[in-house]
């Protein structure tokens, strides 16, 4: 009984030491970015609002990062919780995905996975583009032929 629960243990101290070492890759498929470019297209067109953005930067690893195609969905500030992922336009005029850490009926405080403190711009209605409602990985290695058209949402450290 002492081994058995050794081992559990022993792997259990393994998964926490190990996984965030293992799980800061970016998640790759075999898919050219091309093909992730339209089926998140044909998912958008589906339902009016959708909008696609391809991804730059590695502050959201491991859930996403450059070479992945997030479907963005329209959403009300007031329905904002933390962990959901949101697209808003930074004090730079840049696009960022990052995850909601504290929300509020006014707006919200959003912060990267990788980055050690939260972004300086509050996400507003005015704006948030919207929340994640898919995201599509790509290989890297395969990049589009071309990307006319295509939003570009960083996932970046903090400015």
């Amino acid at each position: 009984m002492q081994t058995r629960t050794f081992s559990c243990l022993a792997a259990s101290l393994f998964l926490f030491a190990v996984a965030p070492a293992i799980s800061a890759e970016n998640p790759r498929t075999n898919v050219p970015m091309d093909t992730a470019l339209a089926d998140a297209s044909l998912l958008a067109a589906r339902k009016p609002g959708l909008t696609v953005v391809r991804v730059q930067g590695d502050s959201m690893l491991p859930y996403f990062g450059d070479g992945a195609v997030l479907v963005v969905k329209p959403v009300a500030i007031a329905q904002l919780q933390p962990g959901m992922v949101v697209v808003y336009t930074n004090q730079d005029s840049n696009r960022v995905a990052h995850r909601v850490i504290s929300a509020d009926a006014t707006g919200c405080t959003v912060q990267g996975y990788n980055n050690d403190r939260a972004d300086s711009t509050r996400v507003t209605a005015a704006n948030l583009q919207g929340v994640v409602y898919a995201t599509f990985h790509s290989a890297a290695d395969r990049p589009a032929t071309d990307l006319t058209g295509v939003q570009l949402a960083l996932a970046a450290p903090v400015r």
